[in-house]
């Protein structure tokens, strides 16, 4: 229930359209039961039983006075025209209340449909926005498949399961408690049977539902898990290929596929069940009714009518079709609801890399970047150790290490990917927690070593994030890049699109690219992971080229691969197991005889 009503927040922006659905849906409901009420007039004339009002009773809309003088102009057409003529009339007017109710009912479709639509797309903005404000470390812990499961398959569910039973939770009770106050009036005894027979049924229903929602559940995780599989497969498929591992690829994706059928035919079993299981509840419930107010009219024990007791049974019939429906709802709701569940899971998760209440504004990079007593814990593994170095302005730190000694950690500390476990970092002598994060952002430049490109033109890659770039300037990033010619070769120039990643790069076109976008937006600091990948000689001197061109009068912390890059640093960092062990540079280092030179000496750079 707590999971429906948050649900049910996401209507509140849309109140009118619900409202004006709700209207439209109450006089759908009070034309389709001024429809069946011209039963009992229809077959009264025709059995010859009408009985014949000679006057009227002042107006009132009371149902007693609108049927009085409804029976007398059926009285009065009878007298003056004929049976035939007062029974054509009442076939028109019943032709007349289905037009206004199908009207209705159109007009009730009509403004819930924004509604619906709108409900689905801020779940949807809602959860991306989320993603986006998310820590780095959430995407360590999680599939990149099933986070797009949730985004995609769970936000779709919900607009198929939950949203399209928003038609169905406005309008069948309404049309519900309108017919039951109307088979009240014609028969109270019958009635009363009726409210004690349907709760039983709703709680079959019920059962089964809740049921449901734990199955479709499991359906959803398997989903993620499924399309998991096919995004490394995407990702990885040269590997697949090079290593013969289709086999094992295809029998993990089996696997996941058969168990996901096993579960999908569970729910979908379960869900058809609602409608016959629902229809037969009903036939059930109008087998007893009939008998009983066959009872009551053959023995006369009250007021009822045989015409009035048929008029009953056609309305109450008309009940079974919105209750089935209300099943049928029930049952997609539960489905939705497990998936708002999975995609709950990922709204509330903490925001841990926000601004601080009293943040101030860091428009201008002055003095130095000092990382002072830092610690940080990845889970139960201590990272980085008490880290102590001072940048000053305009020096260029190199960054050098194994694999997992904590390099990229102590950089992603930097622009606030990750906030350290202990310590602090002070850019200009001010804990850059104290900095409004977009600022502080503003003043780095980050090339990463996978080179990330958007399937988009080369101008947008290069001008990601810029706005307000201009033509010139975006021409001008890419020659020093050394990107341009290659750029100008192609089909349509700056708007040629670079494929999916980059696809139709080579790898040291895509680093160029890169390093044209760090050089557009001009940062006072650089962040420069360097590539590991091995390039042709022409291309090795290109990007070098380029490096030293976004180097050039700038603060740069390089996590170094390349022995140029390590010789000309300022400083160089020889970190191990998360801890500084040396620092100097180059000549320095390898004068102490330590665990730079042994680096140097294997070629690690």
């Amino acid at each position: 229930m707590k999971t429906f009503l948050k649900l049910v927040n996401y209507i509140k922006p849309y109140w009118l359209y619900a409202l004006l659905n709700v209207l439209f849906n109450i006089l759908s409901a009070f034309f389709a039961l001024f429809s069946f009420m011209m039963a009992i007039p229809f077959l009264r004339i025709l059995f010859h039983k009408q009985e014949l009002i000679t006057e009227t009773v002042p107006f009132s809309l009371k149902i007693e006075a609108i049927q009085h003088n409804f029976n007398y102009f059926i009285s009065n057409t009878i007298v003056n025209q004929g049976e035939g003529r007062a029974l054509m009339l009442v076939s028109i007017l019943v032709v007349v209340m289905a037009l206004l109710k199908t009207g209705f009912k159109f007009l009730a479709n009509y403004y819930i449909t924004p509604a619906r639509t709108g409900v689905v797309r801020d779940i949807r903005r809602e959860v991306y926005h989320k993603i986006l404000r998310l820590p780095l470390s959430y995407y360590s812990d999680s599939r990149k498949g099933d986070i797009m499961s949730r985004v995609g398959m769970d936000v779709n569910e919900i607009e198929s399961s939950v949203m399209s039973s928003l038609e169905m939770i406005f309008r069948d009770p309404i049309t519900i408690i309108i017919f039951i106050v109307y088979m009240f009036i014609l028969s109270y005894q019958l009635s009363l049977f009726a409210l004690i027979l349907l709760p039983v049924s709703g709680y079959i229903i019920g059962r089964i539902g809740k049921n449901l929602r734990k199955q479709s559940l499991k359906l959803q995780q398997q989903l993620g898990i499924l399309l998991s599989i096919l995004e490394e497969t995407l990702s990885g498929i040269r590997i697949i290929k090079a290593f013969n591992a289709e086999k094992k690829i295809t029998a993990k994706f089996s696997k996941t596929n058969e168990t996901y059928t096993r579960i999908i035919n569970r729910v979908y079993r379960r869900r058809f069940l609602a409608s016959p299981l629902s229809e037969f509840l009903g036939t059930v419930v109008m087998m007893i009714l009939m008998y009983i107010g066959g009872v009551i009219v053959l023995n006369q024990t009250s007021s009822l009518s045989s015409e009035a007791f048929i008029t009953y049974l056609i309305v109450f019939s008309q009940i079974i079709t919105p209750a089935k429906a209300f099943s049928t709802g029930y049952y997609n709701i539960q489905k939705g609801m497990a998936a708002y569940d999975r995609i709950g899971n990922i709204l509330v998760q903490p925001i841990t890399i926000i601004d601080r209440s009293d943040a101030v504004h860091a428009d201008k990079f002055r003095n130095a970047i000092e990382y002072k007593n830092v610690f940080f814990r990845y889970e139960t593994e201590m990272v980085l150790k008490n880290i102590n170095l001072r940048i000053e302005k305009g020096t260029t730190i190199a960054i050098v290490g194994k694999s997992g000694s904590g390099k990229s950690t102590m950089v992603d500390l930097l622009p606030r990917f990750i906030d350290p476990t202990k310590g602090e970092i002070l850019l200009d002598g001010i804990n850059i927690r104290d900095y409004k994060l977009k600022d502080l952002r503003n003043l780095l430049g980050i090339v990463s070593q996978q080179s990330i490109l958007f399937n988009d033109t080369f101008f947008n890659n290069i001008a990601f994030g810029l706005d307000t770039a201009r033509e010139e300037e975006v021409i001008n990033a890419a020659k020093i890049a050394n990107a341009h010619d290659f750029i100008m070769e192609t089909a349509n120039g700056y708007q040629t699109n670079v494929g999916d990643a980059g696809s139709k790069l080579s790898g040291g076109q895509r680093q160029r690219i890169s390093i044209a976008r760090a050089l557009l937006k001009n940062p006072p600091i650089l962040i420069l992971d360097e590539a590991t990948s091995s390039l042709d000689t022409e291309s090795e001197k290109l990007v070098q080229q380029a490096i030293i061109n976004l180097m050039r009068n700038r603060t740069s912390i390089v996590i170094a691969h390349r022995l140029s890059t390590v010789k000309h640093a300022d400083e160089i960092i020889v970190l191990e197991e998360g801890r500084i062990i040396e620092n100097g540079n180059h000549k320095e280092l390898l004068a102490k005889n330590g665990l730079y030179k042994r680096y140097h000496s294997l070629q690690m750079f």
